[in-house]
């Protein structure tokens, strides 16, 4: 028996839903452990798109169990409507979808507050998704919040929602100005939303203990990237949840020893979205081209992402927190109109260059990068089946890369369908 998890190196959008897609098949049940609807996972399958925000990756294979763990934040609209567009294409696994009833719910007001807390900062704007994932996750933190399970005892559910929401009115009404919130609306709402998902939801610390029992393979599905960690990324430039692979166990109550492999999905460049220090990011028309052919636009939010060379720095700070075994490169095929290439190997600033992942966002703000340039191999990858069919500067990129890293690179994509990945 081998379980997997599968975490995002750099900023988020690396492939993770498609890599998760591929592995599927290996595995009885596919688990995601964090992070909510501001997390957006996008698979191609036969020229189809699919965008699942909450939904494991996993619920196109037949027969596979497909668990949200009680470290996500649920929004109940949108994880039906992710449901109904899965019922209305009769593509879905949906009755093998298991929810946790320790999950956090996200509520009107917590989307509310996102976004007034964002407007008020001006200049110091996150780049939140405004899904209300910081203000839900805050609130489960303060012991305010309100789990899946309490939906379910609708006299508690309505004393605690009520009491919730004059609190937040309270700072709507006299710090930010704006208009109240129907705590009636919401709990008639949500009460809806409650019946709509009873058939999903379960104990799911029993449901992974007994697969652990019967040795049933496991694929943990992690959201964001490792550079977005509330403790290891970019803070406060960063989301609200551990997105490495220590997020699993807290995120699904699975013991250490059942994660057997860390398997890391990174770009063949860096890209990030919204605010926070991106040292390798390529200002200009350059940076306007790989944006394009790369479709970097945003699956939750549409926002255009800042593009920008592979940063060996950051990449390797991630390897190394989450004990990374091998990897995959996606998006290789971006590349393969670039005469030359860059790989950061080191941050500049003042007379010092550092080769470890500061802490210290004065130092990632300004610094210089220390790139290894290397030639491009100016040749159509996409349509390459096999690693021997790569062009040899293309190799020589990967194997760079690897080197630098420490790892193998297992796997690479040269374009969003399944069939565009090749192992090695």
């Amino acid at each position: 028996m081998s379980n997997t998890c599968i975490i995002g190196l750099q900023w988020g959008d690396e492939g993770k839903g498609k890599i998760i897609d591929v592995l599927a098949n290996e595995y009885d049940i596919i688990a995601r452990y964090q992070g909510g609807g501001n997390a957006g996972h996008t698979l191609v399958i036969n020229s189809e798109k699919f965008v699942f925000h909450l939904i494991p990756s996993g619920i196109l294979h037949a027969g596979k169990k497909c668990v949200i763990g009680n470290g996500v934040v649920i929004d109940p609209c949108l994880l039906l409507e992710e449901i109904a567009g899965l019922n209305k294409r009769d593509t879905g696994e949906i009755g093998n979808l298991f929810i946790s009833d320790r999950a956090h719910i996200v509520f009107p007001y917590h989307k509310k507050l996102d976004l007034l807390i964002e407007k008020q900062k001006g200049d110091l704007m996150i780049g939140t998704t405004g899904r209300g994932i910081g203000p839900c996750y805050t609130d489960k933190i303060a012991r305010t919040g309100i789990r899946v399970t309490e939906l379910y005892h609708k006299e508690y559910f309505k004393d605690k929602l009520k009491k919730n929401i004059e609190e937040k009115n309270r700072l709507f009404v006299n710090v930010y100005n704006a208009e109240p919130t129907s705590w009636e609306e919401v709990y008639k709402e949500y009460s809806d939303y409650a019946e709509r998902l009873r058939p999903y939801v379960c104990d799911t610390l029993e449901l992974m203990a007994n697969a652990a029992r019967d040795n049933e393979k496991i694929l943990f599905e992690g959201a964001q990237g490792t550079l977005l960690d509330v403790d290891f990324g970019t803070y406060p430039f960063a989301t609200s949840s551990n997105t490495g692979a220590s997020g699993a166990l807290s995120g699904l109550g699975v013991p250490p020893h059942r994660v057997h492999k860390v398997f890391g999905v990174m770009k063949a460049y860096s890209t990030r979205v919204g605010s926070g220090p991106f040292p390798t990011e390529i200002e200009g028309e350059e940076g306007d081209q790989i944006r394009a052919k790369g479709g970097e636009y945003g699956a939750t939010t549409g926002r255009s992402r800042r593009c920008g060379w592979f940063d060996g720095v950051a990449t390797r700070h991630s390897v190394r927190i989450n004990g990374v075994d091998s990897a995959v490169i996606t998006k290789l095929d971006v590349l393969d109109d670039r005469e030359t290439l860059k790989i950061c190997t080191g941050y500049r600033s003042g007379n010092k260059v550092y080769e470890n992942f500061p802490a210290d966002l004065n130092i990632l703000s300004d610094c210089e990068p220390v790139y290894e340039e290397l030639p491009g191999w100016m040749a159509d990858t996409s349509q390459v089946r096999e690693v021997r069919g790569l062009p040899q500067n293309a190799v020589h990129y990967i194997q760079t890369i690897e080197r630098y890293l420490g790892l193998k690179i297992e796997m690479i994509s040269v374009g969003p369908e399944r069939s565009q990945i090749m192992r090695r």
